[in-house]
C-alpha cells in the first residue's frame, strides 16, 4: 500500500464574490522512501498541494489517504494529531524562536507530546542536533547561527518526532548556493540512509534535480509526473512559455 494516495483532489478558495480553483483533480501515489519535488511557477498550485499533503489544509473535493487513513474528512484537531505524529516541516524562513537556544527550539514539538519527560526531550533534541552536525551549537541562540546552521536546527526540529515524511517548503530559498547544496545533501542523506520520505516544494531547478521524481504543476493541474528530470524540465519550460 502506498504511503500517500491522492484521488481527484481539488481545492477551491471562496473569496466572496470570486472562487479561485487552486488545485484541480490531482491523482497520484507516493511510496514510503521516495524523494519527490513539487515544481511549478508562483501560483501553480504547488504550495496548495503541499498544504494538503502536510495536513495543514483539507481538500474541497476528492480523497487523500495517508498510511491508509482518510485525511479529507478529518477535523482540524485530527489533522493536527496526524501532522505531529507523521510529518516534519522545514520552511524557507526557518521559523525558529529568537533568543532561544538551538536545543530548546528542537525540543519544542515534544512539548505537545504526551508522556515525554523534560529529560527525554533534551536527550532527543541533542541527538537530532548531533545528527545534523550541530552537536557543538546546542546553546547557541538563533542570532549566533548562520543561515545554514539555522536551517539545520529547523531540520533537527522537524525530525524530533521521528516522522514518516519530511516536507520542505522552498527550504533553500534564503541560503547561498554552497549552503543550499549542503542542506539538500542532508535531505538526500536522510532519504537514502534513514528511508525517510522527502517532499520538496521548489521553483529552483537546481534543487529539483536532486529529487528522484518530479511532479510539475501549472494553473492548479499536474502536467507532468516523472522520474526523468529532463522531461520535468521540458514540461516546466513549456508551461512558462504557455503562460507568457
Amino acid at each position: 500500500m502506498p504511503l500517500i494516495e491522492v484521488r481527484d483532489v481539488s481545492k477551491v478558495y471562496d473569496l466572496g464574490e470570486v472562487q479561485v480553483t487552486a488545485l484541480k483533480a490531482a491523482t497520484f501515489d507516493i511510496d514510503q522512501g521516495e524523494f519527490l519535488a513539487l515544481v511549478g511557477a508562483s501560483g501553480s498550485g504547488k504550495s496548495t498541494l503541499m498544504n494538503t499533503l502536510g495536513c495543514l489544509d483539507r481538500p474541497t473535493a476528492g480523497s487523500y489517504k495517508l498510511a491508509g487513513e482518510e485525511i479529507a474528512t478529518m477535523s482540524r484537531d485530527q489533522r493536527a494529531r496526524i501532522r505531529n505524529a507523521r510529518i516534519g516541516f522545514v520552511f524557507q524562513n526557518f521559523n525558529l524562536l529568537a533568543r532561544t537556544p538551538a536545543v530548546e527550539n528542537v525540543e519544542l514539538p515534544l512539548v505537545y507530546a504526551h508522556g515525554v519527560t523534560s529529560r527525554e526531550r533534551r536527550r532527543r533534541a541533542v541527538e537530532m542536533l548531533q545528527l545534523v552536525g550541530l552537536g557543538d551549537r546546542l546553546d547557541h541562540h538563533t542570532g549566533q547561527l548562520s543561515g545554514g546552521q539555522q536551517q539545520r536546527v529547523a531540520i533537527a526540529r522537524a525530525l524530533i518526532n521521528n516522522p514518516d515524511i519530511l516536507m520542505g517548503d522552498e527550504p533553500t530559498g534564503n541560503l547561498d548556493t554552497r549552503t543550499s547544496r549542503e542542506v539538500i545533501e542532508m535531505f538526500r542523506r536522510l532519504n537514502q540512509e534513514n528511508g525517510l520520505t522527502v517532499i520538496l516544494v521548489t521553483h529552483d531547478q537546481a534543487v529539483a534535480r536532486n529529487a528522484r521524481r518530479s511532479i510539475v504543476l501549472r494553473d492548479g493541474e499536474i502536467i507532468c509526473d516523472t522520474t526523468d528530470f529532463h522531461q520535468a524540465q521540458d514540461a516546466l519550460l513549456a508551461g512558462q512559455e504557455a503562460g507568457a
